[in-house]
């Protein structure tokens, strides 16, 4: 009997869903759950989940990724319970894939092709879209065989006009498998892909790195730990938030005014999840680009998840995949209006040098928040007397942004401005503007006001 679904449609909405993990390391501290986040992220991409299964072993089997035992029991319960198709909390190869849609009549998804689904189905903007097609390309390539099903060969076999021919004159040879044609036609659309991709890389980097005369802050955490949610309330960014996986997935940078003398860049980053699939990293990497520059992260923990040490390795991973490990980072324990396990929040202070607890919806510790980036961005600031001639009125307005304004006199076409500014900033400068000169500097400049 045929298999009856065609696995070119990845889409699972609306669709009702079977949840199956094979587990072959211990869980993780609070994971009570093991299929909890396939849930949501099941759920997230519009499925409904009728039913669970988990398997504890030490090592998937090679066939069917279960145990012959356990398929057989899946598959009575996907029928009983009308399931639509089976998704893995594993990731599949194309081989166990084909196995088990053949034994069980119903489509098979793995954890990366899930993501994979929920990315494009987030996607907004145009680079978004590019990002997501190539990590869909990317992982259906080496999969066609065990999903296309039109194997035939074309333009080949048999000859002349009787009825073993196929084709017409001039179309007649050795042939072409249509697996061949489908691989070929991925490859040039991949290589496609990865040219624009190339082209809005430069862009975003000349973009990220132009900015180095600021001192920037990432927010990065695991998604849906309420990253969004504590941009709106420390800027007027007003960003689209919600509670639900990757609601987010393009980075938003705004000006961050801490108070009168001091802004700084804040920018708002993808969220990442266990397991998050290598080829989206990839993608995403112009994206992430923020982060790889930040001079300081946020690293957003949502304080009331159980899972929420699970999920701090998790980031910690693909920001070590993103060689952001050396940026000096700050935890923010968010949600601390729902949480209420007080050992777990010593824990999830215990994984870092340095912390704060907020709740970004009520606005509760973010004056605690603020003071850790003013300190952090005022670290290298230094107290210096600039000289300017009042033709140059561009830089005076520069300076009156980016530094502090301590006093200012005018004496012969000439503004003798009294200021505290960071280090890097005077440097640049003092680079874009030769006219200016600095008649006195001391450093530390924030300490010794």
């Amino acid at each position: 009997m045929p298999i009856e679904f065609e696995r070119t449609d990845l889409a699972v909405q609306a669709e009702r869903a079977y949840l199956v993990r094979v587990i072959t390391q211990p869980l993780q501290h609070g994971e009570d759950d093991p299929l909890s986040e396939l849930a949501s992220l099941a759920k997230a991409a519009g499925a409904i989940v009728v039913g669970t299964m988990t398997q504890k072993t030490r090592k998937p089997a090679p066939r069917t990724c279960l145990g012959s035992g356990k398929v057989r029991d899946l598959s009575e319960l996907v029928d009983a319970y009308e399931a639509d198709l089976v998704i893995f909390d594993n990731d599949l190869t194309p081989a166990q894939i084909r196995e088990l849609e053949k034994i069980l009549k119903r489509r098979i998804l793995d954890r990366s092709e899930l993501i994979l689904d929920i990315f494009a189905s987030r996607a907004r903007t145009h680079e978004a879209r590019l990002q997501v097609e190539l990590a869909q390309l990317e992982y259906t390539a080496p999969r066609l065989r065990g999903m296309w099903q039109h194997l035939e060969r074309i333009a080949g076999a048999g000859g002349g006009t009787g009825a073993g021919s196929v084709g017409a004159i001039g179309t007649r040879g050795p042939g072409e498998r249509q697996i061949e044609i489908d691989r070929r036609i991925v490859n040039d659309r991949m290589a496609a892909l990865r040219r624009d991709l190339a082209k809005i890389d430069e862009r975003k980097v000349r973009t990220v790195r132009s900015r180095s005369d600021c001192f920037t802050v990432s927010l990065v955490g695991y998604t849906n730990c309420g990253k969004t949610t504590l941009m709106n309330q420390l800027t007027d960014a007003g960003q689209y938030a919600a509670d639900k996986l990757f609601a987010t997935l393009d980075t938003k940078t705004v000006r961050w005014e801490i108070d009168d003398s001091l802004t700084v860049l804040l920018s708002d980053t993808v969220g990442f999840v266990r397991d998050l699939p290598h080829r989206l990293v990839a993608s995403f990497r112009a994206t992430l680009e923020e982060a790889l520059h930040a001079d300081l992260l946020l690293h957003v923990v949502d304080a009331s998840n159980p899972q929420a040490v699970g999920q701090i390795a998790a980031v910690r991973s693909v920001l070590d995949e993103l060689n952001c490990h050396d940026v000096p980072t700050v935890a923010v324990l968010n949600k601390m209006d729902t949480a209420g396990d007080e050992e777990l929040i010593r824990i999830l202070e215990s994984n870092f040098d340095r912390s704060c607890t907020v709740s970004a919806k009520t606005g509760a510790g973010i004056g605690d928040l603020v003071a850790i980036v003013r300190s952090s961005a005022t670290q290298n600031s230094v107290a210096v007397t600039l000289e300017i001639p009042m033709s140059e009125g561009r830089l005076m307005s520069q300076i009156a942004r980016d530094a502090k304004v301590r006093d200012q006199r005018y004496e012969n076409n000439v503004v003798e401005m009294d200021v505290v500014i960071d280090q890097a900033q005077l440097d640049h400068l003092a680079n874009h503007f030769p006219a200016m000169k600095i008649v006195s500097l001391e450093s530390n400049g924030e300490g010794a006001a």
